[in-house]
């Protein structure tokens, strides 16, 4: 894959690529939105605690199909409020610490998620031989 950063327009503002070029043949993985419920349920009351547990469940997701953090692709994010996307940000960026490649990422803030205490949620693209 290759990042896409045109020199034509402003450098990304944080730890991504405007775009990411995915060559033919590869298998590709689409994970649905992941809140930070852990597989027991519990939930953590930050968005930092949320976001990294929602990245704990797209890494079990991409290790189900043999891929890792650097086969994702595109990170899409959604945060109940400004207020949370330090958060969610130092998440995302300890879960692509030490990559070569960034993925393309959009963060959005909505209204909120089915229940009121999710503050989080994540989904990833990733692609791989």
């Amino acid at each position: 894959m290759r990042p896409l950063i045109p020199p034509s327009i402003r450098p990304p503002f944080a730890a991504y690529s405007h775009g990411v070029e995915v060559p033919p043949g590869l298998r590709w993985v689409c994970s649905s939105g992941q809140l930070g419920l852990a597989r027991d349920d519990t939930l953590p009351d930050t968005a930092y605690g949320q976001a990294v547990q929602c990245f704990a469940n797209c890494l079990a997701i991409l290790a189900e199909a043999g891929m890792t953090p650097a086969d994702v692709m595109r990170i899409n994010a959604f945060v109940t409020d400004r207020a949370h996307m330090q958060g969610y940000m130092r998440a995302r960026d300890e879960w692509l610490a030490g990559l070569t490649r960034l993925p393309a990422s959009t963060l959005v803030i909505v209204s909120g998620f089915t229940r009121p205490e999710f503050l989080v949620e994540v989904e990833v693209t990733a692609a791989a031989p």
